[in-house]
């Protein structure tokens, strides 16, 4: 039983200062990205965290272009600013995040399953800028939803639907200000 205690505190102190170590070789900055190995990790962490039945659990939305549409619409209002309306998450929130926000286009992500999608929107993911979105709301967790198949287009998003979604981005009252100055502008208005 001894061995057993001594063998577990010197595994447990052995990770506390490669943990150290690791902090002051790299600082806290959110400027890098992660390596491999953290990649690696965070992944299985996120994959071991998501209980089987939310990963197993299939879309009760059905696939259909009016779902892909909402789900398009509401991520360009309330993702888009750190994810990108390609979902490649460059964008100057998502430059700046660690991690930065993934590109939802590629496997990593479209391997998911649609219950594994939808639990990272209702429950966030820790240590992320990924915020909890669930409310528990039966029109939220539609959207929820609807995201997921928004999520699946993403690889293959047409210029028309990118389009469509850059004029559903949240503006700032002063880039509507201006928007409202030049229109009037342009119609010889003082």
């Amino acid at each position: 039983m001894v061995r057993w205690l001594v063998t577990l505190v010197t595994v447990g102190v052995a990770c506390a200062v490669a943990a150290l170590v690791y902090a002051r070789a790299t600082g806290l900055s959110a400027a890098g990205n992660p390596g491999p190995l953290e990649a690696r990790l965070a992944r299985f962490a996120r994959g071991f965290a998501v209980p089987a039945a939310d990963r197993n659990r299939p879309n009760p939305v059905p696939a259909s272009e009016e779902a892909v549409a909402a789900g398009l619409a509401h991520f360009a209002d309330h993702c888009a600013s750190c994810h990108g309306n390609d979902g490649s998450g460059d964008t100057d929130l998502g430059r700046g995040m660690y991690p930065p926000p993934p590109d939802m286009r590629e496997a990593a992500t479209q391997r998911l399953t649609d219950g594994e999608l939808f639990y990272v929107i209702e429950q966030g993911i820790r240590f992320t800028g990924m915020p909890a979105f669930g409310t528990g709301d039966a029109g939220h967790t539609e959207q929820s939803w609807q995201l997921v198949h928004a999520i699946r287009r993403l690889p293959t998003l047409s210029e028309a639907e990118l389009e469509e979604m850059r004029a559903m981005n949240p503006r700032s009252p002063a880039e509507i200000r201006q928007e409202i100055e030049e229109e009037r502008f342009l119609r010889g208005e003082p």
